[in-house]
């Protein structure tokens, strides 16, 4: 059995439709969502603002608190958890050219508005974590924007959400790139550099997902170990990745077995979840699957991960040690491979 609390959010479980085709399967309704959710055995659900509050931007601010109130009681109904709140500052036109790091000073106030509104709606919910995707902030023209300039712009905006709700915890959750050319914030040491330089560094931490990190050209195991040797490493989202291409968010394990094996490993030598973490997973079903099978690669997912957990829980330190002693590499990796092979 498991030592660890899985997480998932809504958008999990799609219709399959994405930016060169239509949808291919049907749209199912939140609650039906959850209730399987707390069936497979997740615990909690990971949001982003307007999958509490849809159309968000017509409400008031209490009217937005009020609707968030009526998802938390579909939450414990099911016995469910609220693991995060993300303002989704990629789908407004005021964000085509960034949210914090917008060069038009309204478009940033409405991405601090958001942002304010997704820590209400994370009150309501009973969590405390804001997870920042900083999915168009960059550039799209090199020249369009300075990076000094555009780090400050973040390093402010995130200052002000801890000045708004001390209670609020800020997890930046860096990738390299898509949809915007290139990064300000790629990688999570991007993400603990900020860290450092806002007004209160203890109170914000990172997210790596694993292909986010391939994306990036890095070992996913590797980013969550630099964020774990600082204590900052608040939330994962595990998936899988075909090699530098767009974000492919694969059923975790099922490209790099090897790599996904480390990543499980790490956690469990960490003690990862300790303080109240969740195994979160970002993972989308492929567009040829069936509407009765929406949620077969979060099952899946769930099963690879289970099985790596106990695989990484029997791993013969014994045995690495006297490799490592003989620098007997070779020996090392073959045992990892008999390991996940089954063959020991």
């Amino acid at each position: 059995m498991s030592k660890f609390k899985f997480s998932v959010g809504p958008w999990n479980v799609h219709s399959g439709a994405d930016s060169y085709g239509p949808a291919t399967r049907e749209e199912i309704p939140f609650e039906e969502k959850v209730k399987r959710f707390s069936e497979l055995g997740f615990s909690a659900v990971q949001f982003h603002d307007d999958d509490v509050v849809p159309n968000m931007d017509s409400f008031s601010e209490e009217d937005i608190k009020k609707e968030a109130r009526k998802v938390k009681a579909v939450l414990d109904n099911y016995n469910m958890a609220a693991e995060f709140v993300a303002p989704r500052l990629w789908m407004d036109r005021r964000t085509t050219d960034g949210g914090y790091m917008s060069s038009d000073h309204k478009d940033r106030e409405y991405a601090v508005w958001r942002s304010y509104r997704s820590i209400d709606i994370a009150h309501e919910l009973g969590c405390n974590k804001i997870v920042l995707w900083l999915a168009r902030d960059g550039t799209l023209c090199a020249e369009s924007k300075s990076p000094v300039w555009a780090t400050k712009m973040l390093v402010d905006a995130i200052n002000q959400m801890l000045r708004y709700n001390s209670k609020a915890l800020i997890l930046i959750e860096s990738k390299p790139n898509e949809p915007v050319d290139r990064s300000i914030c790629g990688t999570i040491g991007h993400a603990m550099g900020i860290s450092a330089a806002t007004t209160d560094p203890s109170r914000v931490g990172g997210l790596v997902e694993s292909a986010h990190a391939i994306l990036a050209g890095l070992d996913p195991a590797h980013e969550m170990g630099f964020a774990l040797a600082l204590g900052k490493l608040w939330g994962v989202h595990l998936n899988d990745q075909n090699s530098i291409k767009f974000d492919q968010d694969k059923s975790f394990g099922v490209e790099n077995l090897r790599q996904a094996f480390n990543q499980v490993k790490l956690l469990v030598e960490n003690n990862y979840g300790s303080n109240g973490e969740y195994i979160g997973l970002d993972v989308k079903a492929m567009r040829t699957t069936k509407t009765e099978d929406s949620y077969k690669h979060l099952e899946n997912s769930l099963n690879i991960f289970k099985a790596l957990e106990e695989k990484a829980r029997r791993f013969d330190y014994d045995f690495q040690k006297k490799c490592v002693e003989n620098r007997d590499f070779e020996s090392l990796e073959m045992y990892v491979m008999k390991l996940l092979m089954g063959i020991v």
